[in-house]
């Protein structure tokens, strides 16, 4: 079974259950940093793309809180179920995007499998998590799952330098039958991020450097939105 995400061609963005295919002006070319080779690109979205993800999110948000907690903490246990069986899809993705060594990749998806299993209540709504390239799977997945246990929607919105293991995430929701639109996946720059903040999002968190957060922790509070800062 293969992922759309897999071998070098665009990285689409992903709403409401299906790849969004967009046409850009510009797109960022992902780049293998030990070899300088490109095996990805993806395109840089804003506020048009951003509107659709967020409009999927909050269409889909209410119809995942009425669920209850009991069905979707099995949701995030497939979810973690089916990482488990990609790990090594998922771990070969983080290598050719970030550099890790295969130890490395193994720890960053086990790392994810853990948060999604033993994630706590966090808050609902429809939530925006920003996040760098350092732990491009496992800091979406620690930020992501208490706001989904909650009932919260999400719009995630990848480092353009490591995008496809979110990407293949997001894939592999719809696979674990998740209802569509809960969670979504935005690419792009600091457009994109101002994008979301217009578009009626609730709140927004960024993992990773505190340095980069500041910068996006200004975008966010200049559009009158919550921000939260997941330092790694």
């Amino acid at each position: 079974m293969e992922f759309a995400a897999e071998g070098p061609t665009a990285i689409p963005l992903w709403v409401n259950g299906h790849a969004f295919l967009t046409v850009c002006d510009a797109y960022f070319d992902v780049l293998n940093p030990l070899t300088g080779e490109a095996v990805h690109r993806v395109p840089l979205a804003g506020a048009d793309e951003a509107q659709a993800a967020v409009a999927a999110a909050q269409l889909a948000q209410p119809i995942w809180a009425e669920m209850g907690l009991a069905a979707r903490r099995i949701c995030l246990g497939k979810l973690a179920d089916g990482l488990e069986n990609y790990a090594g899809h998922f771990a070969k993705l983080l290598i050719g995007e970030t550099g890790f060594d295969e130890a490395r990749a193994a720890v960053e998806v086990a790392d994810a499998v853990a948060a999604l299993r033993g994630a706590a209540v966090g808050e609902t709504g429809v939530v925006a998590i920003v996040v760098d390239a350092t732990h491009p799977l496992a800091g979406f997945a620690a930020a992501a799952a208490p706001a989904l246990l909650a009932g919260a929607a999400v719009v995630v919105k990848p480092s353009p330098k490591a995008p496809s293991a979110a990407y293949a995430l997001c894939e592999l929701s719809a696979r674990a039958e998740w209802p569509a639109g809960v969670l979504n996946l935005m690419q792009g720059d600091t457009q994109a991020i101002a994008g979301l903040c217009a578009a009626g999002i609730d709140r927004m968190v960024f993992v990773g450097n505190a340095a980069l957060g500041a910068q996006i922790g200004a975008i966010a509070e200049a559009a009158g939105k919550v921000f939260e800062l997941q330092a790694q």
